[in-house]
C-alpha cells in the first residue's frame, strides 16, 4: 500500500519544474509546417541558415526547423543572461556607489582625500535619473557644500576593485569599440562610459562644422575634427574612430549642409573619466582640489573607521534595470551585470569568465544543454558566441514558472509598442500580441518571445536567421510572416 504525502506549494512547484525539465530533455521531434517551410525557403533569403522552434505554454514542441543546431544568437542571448541576473540577484537587488572621506575637516578645508567606491552600477546616467547624467555629482557637491567644504587638500580616488581590470569580453570586433555599444566595462562608470558628440553642419560648404560634446566639452577626450560640410542634397557619410588605447577620436564624416548629428562615442579608462568629471563639477561649483585624480584597484577595508561615509547612492531595483537592458538591448548593461553576478555570488572581483560559468550553471539548472554552448560575452556581440536555438526556446518555457517570472516578462518589448520592437509589425495582428526580444549583428537576425494567438493561446517562439546577404528589413518581413501564420494557426 502506498502512502501519499501531502505537498505544499513550494514542493509542487519544484515537482513541476522537475517534470518539465525531464519532458524538455526527452521530447519527441517535430517537423515544421508547410506554410512556415515555404516562407523559409523563399528565394529572398533561402541561402541563409534558418532555425526555428515553437512550443505551447506547457512546453510541448509544435514546430521545429534546425532547432538543435548551433546559432549565433546576437542580442537574443540577453534573454538567457537576464534570467540569470534575476535568478541570482532577485528583482529587488540595488547597486550602491559610496563616497568616503579619509581625513578630517579643518574650517572650510577637508584635510585628506575623497574616495569613491564603484560597485558596478550601470545606471549613473540620464536615462535613469530624469534626463540628468550629472545628478550624482550635484548631490555630492551639495553634501560637501553643506559641510562648508571649499577645498580638498588631498586626492580624489576612484576605486574599481569590485571588477577585474579587463575592459572587454573576448571576441568583440575592434571597429565596434569606438561606439556606445562597445563601451568599456568598469566597476566605476558614468554616462555608460561615453561622451555625447553634437555636430551641426551650419557652416559653409567645404568647411569644417563646429562641434560640442557632453559633459561640458570635457578635455578628457581630444577630438580631431576633419569633418566636411557637403551640399544639402548629398548623403550623410559617417566616420568616427577612437584611436585604440587613447581618448583621441578622429572625426571624418561628410555632412550635408544643415544636417544635425549626435553620436555617443566611447572613452577609455572609465573610472578615471568618472572622477575627472566629478572633479570638474566640484571646481565649477567653487570647490578647489589640490591633489591628483587616482584610479585605485586595491581591495580596501571599507568598515575601517578611517573611511567616513559621506553618501551611499542606491540605484533603482534590478527589475527596472533588466527591463531597460532587454527592451533597449543595452550591451553595456548586460556586461556590467555579468561581472556583478560573479562578484556577488563568489565575493571576489567580478569577471566575464566567472560570470559566464554562472550562466552555464544556470542553464544546467534549467535543464538546458550547456555542453555544446560557446559563450564569450553576455550581450551576444561576440561572433564566437554560439548556442542551440532550442536552449532559448526551452528557457522561455521554463521561466514561466520561475519566481521572477513577472519581472522577466515585463522586461520584454511589446511588438509595435516599445523598445526595439516599437517599429516592427505595423498594422499586423502580431503587434501588441508578441512580447519578446530582437537580436542583430551583421548577418544575424534573431527573434524570440511569447505570442498570444487569435485562439487565446500562448506560444513560445524562437527564430534565427544567420549568414544572410539580403537587407535586414527583408529578413524582418519573413519573421513577421512566420509570426502571423502562428497567430492564426494556433
Amino acid at each position: 500500500m502506498l502512502n501519499f504525502i501531502p505537498m505544499n506549494k513550494t514542493s509542487r512547484i519544484f515537482l513541476f519544474l522537475f517534470l518539465l525539465t525531464v519532458s524538455l530533455i526527452s521530447e519527441p521531434s517535430a517537423q515544421v509546417s508547410g506554410p512556415i517551410e515555404k516562407i523559409i525557403e523563399n528565394r529572398g533569403a533561402d541561402d541563409a541558415f534558418w532555425a526555428l522552434q515553437v512550443r505551447d505554454s506547457t512546453g510541448k514542441l509544435l514546430e521545429s526547423y534546425n532547432g538543435d543546431k548551433l546559432i549565433r544568437p546576437a542580442s537574443n542571448l540577453k534573454l538567457v543572461v537576464s534570467a540569470v541576473y534575476l535568478h541570482e540577484l532577485g528583482s529587488d537587488y540595488r547597486f550602491k556607489t559610496n563616497l568616503y572621506g579619509i581625513g578630517e575637516q579643518n574650517g572650510d578645508v577637508w584635510n585628506g582625500d575623497l574616495m569613491i567606491r564603484g560597485m558596478g552600477d550601470p545606471t549613473i546616467n540620464g536615462d535613469f535619473n530624469d534626463g540628468d547624467p550629472l545628478f550624482l555629482f550635484e548631490k555630492w557637491y551639495r553634501i560637501l557644500k553643506e559641510k562648508g567644504i571649499k577645498r580638498i587638500s588631498g586626492n580624489i580616488f576612484g576605486n574599481e576593485s569590485y571588477f577585474d581590470d579587463i575592459p572587454y569580453p573576448k571576441g568583440w570586433e575592434w571597429d565596434d569599440l569606438s561606439f556606445y555599444y562597445g563601451a568599456e566595462i568598469s566597476a566605476l562608470s558614468f554616462n555608460s562610459n561615453v561622451v555625447e558628440l553634437e555636430v551641426l553642419a551650419d557652416s559653409e560648404i567645404g568647411s569644417i562644422p563646429p562641434i560640442q560634446w557632453f559633459p561640458f566639452n570635457t578635455n578628457y577626450v581630444e577630438f580631431i575634427n576633419e569633418q566636411v560640410v557637403t551640399s544639402a542634397n548629398s548623403k550623410y557619410d559617417e566616420s568616427y574612430r577612437r584611436i585604440p588605447g587613447t581618448n583621441t577620436i578622429l572625426l571624418r564624416s561628410k555632412l550635408p549642409s544643415g544636417y544635425y548629428e549626435t553620436e555617443p562615442l566611447s572613452i577609455t579608462n572609465p573610472a578615471h573619466y568618472f572622477i575627472d568629471t566629478f572633479a570638474q563639477y566640484l571646481e565649477m561649483g567653487g570647490i578647489e582640489i589640490d591633489g591628483q585624480l587616482i584610479v585605485d584597484r586595491q581591495i580596501q577595508n571599507w568598515d575601517s573607521p578611517d573611511f567616513l561615509l559621506f553618501d551611499e547612492h542606491t540605484s533603482k531595483p534590478l527589475s527596472e534595470i533588466v527591463k531597460w537592458m532587454n527592451r533597449e538591448s543595452d550591451n553595456f548593461f548586460a556586461e556590467m551585470l555579468l561581472k556583478t553576478v560573479a562578484a556577488e555570488k563568489y565575493n571576489t572581483e567580478g569577471s566575464t569568465d566567472l560570470g559566464l560559468e554562472i550562466v552555464k550553471e544556470f542553464m544546467n539548472t534549467a535543464g538546458l544543454d550547456s555542453g555544446s554552448v560557446v559563450l564569450k560575452d553576455a550581450s551576444g556581440m561576440a561572433s564566437a558566441t554560439l548556442l542551440k536555438l532550442s536552449n532559448l526556446n526551452k528557457l522561455l518555457v521554463w521561466m514561466q514558472n520561475h519566481p521572477e517570472w513577472d519581472s522577466y516578462f515585463e522586461s520584454m518589448s511589446a511588438g509595435g509598442q516599445n523598445g526595439t520592437l516599437k517599429f516592427r509589425f505595423g498594422s499586423s495582428p502580431v503587434a501588441g500580441n508578441f512580447y519578446g526580444k530582437s537580436g542583430f549583428v551583421t548577418g544575424v537576425r534573431t527573434l524570440s518571445g511569447y505570442l498570444h494567438t487569435q485562439k487565446n493561446n500562448r506560444l513560445i517562439v524562437s527564430i534565427a536567421t544567420n549568414n544572410y546577404a539580403v537587407r535586414t528589413s527583408v529578413v524582418d518581413v519573413f519573421h513577421q510572416r512566420i509570426l502571423e501564420y502562428l497567430y492564426s494557426a494556433y
